[in-house]
């Protein structure tokens, strides 16, 4: 294994430490004894986990690193990470988190992603879908949701209305980025001839 997929091994494996850093600041919160070093524990481990994405890539691409594995495997710890952050803040009880519609919605785009991308693997044999900008900019501002809120120690009562801005902006774009997944999965299907019925054989008499 090489370096560069190690470290994306490593960033797989800091996810579960991240959300238990998380849930032990969100109960001592509960607890009536706000226990900060945990916040901050969480923050270092996100910190270090999304450093490491920039990490491995530089590895693999100036060191002939790049392997299929890797290739297959870093996106998906860094959209399990993102994911953790995003559903860790509005299940469990911070001072200011996020809000647990936000969290369905990203769980849903995704899980009608994946859905599609399988269904017409099976039924086309292929997929063709790059990344749009608009799921780019997607990833982006769901990023600076759950980072604003790990940085943000000082808002206790409300979430800060920019905060509110950046969370309803970030929806926009996850509603918006995954109907055009939606539309392009669509299209694929019918340019494969597999969305209409198969002709009926003509009967010769």
């Amino acid at each position: 294994m090489t370096t560069a997929n190690k470290i994306t091994v490593v960033r797989l494996l800091l996810i579960p430490v991240f959300v238990t850093m998380a849930a032990y600041y969100s109960k001592s919160i509960a607890d009536g004894a706000e226990a900060v070093g945990y916040r901050i524990g969480a923050l270092a481990v996100f910190a270090v986990a999304s450093l490491s994405d920039a990490i491995d890539g530089y590895i693999a691409r100036h060191f002939n690193q790049q392997t299929p594995f890797g290739q297959a495997l870093d996106p998906v710890a860094d959209k399990l990470l993102l994911l953790s952050g995003v559903i860790i803040l509005s299940v469990t009880q911070w001072h200011v988190g996020l809000p647990i519609w936000f969290a369905v919605l990203v769980i849903a785009r995704d899980v009608i992603i994946i859905t599609g991308v399988l269904i017409i693997k099976h039924v086309a044999g292929k997929v063709e879908m790059g990344p749009l900008w608009t799921s780019k900019v997607c990833t982006f501002l769901q990023l600076s949701c759950v980072v604003w809120i790990l940085l943000d120690f000082w808002s206790k009562e409300a979430r800060p209305l920019g905060l509110d801005v950046l969370i309803f902006s970030a929806a926009g774009f996850t509603f918006v980025s995954g109907i055009q997944y939606i539309l392009e999965g669509i299209r694929q299907l019918k340019e494969s001839g597999h969305t209409h019925p198969p002709a009926s054989p003509t009967l010769h008499g």
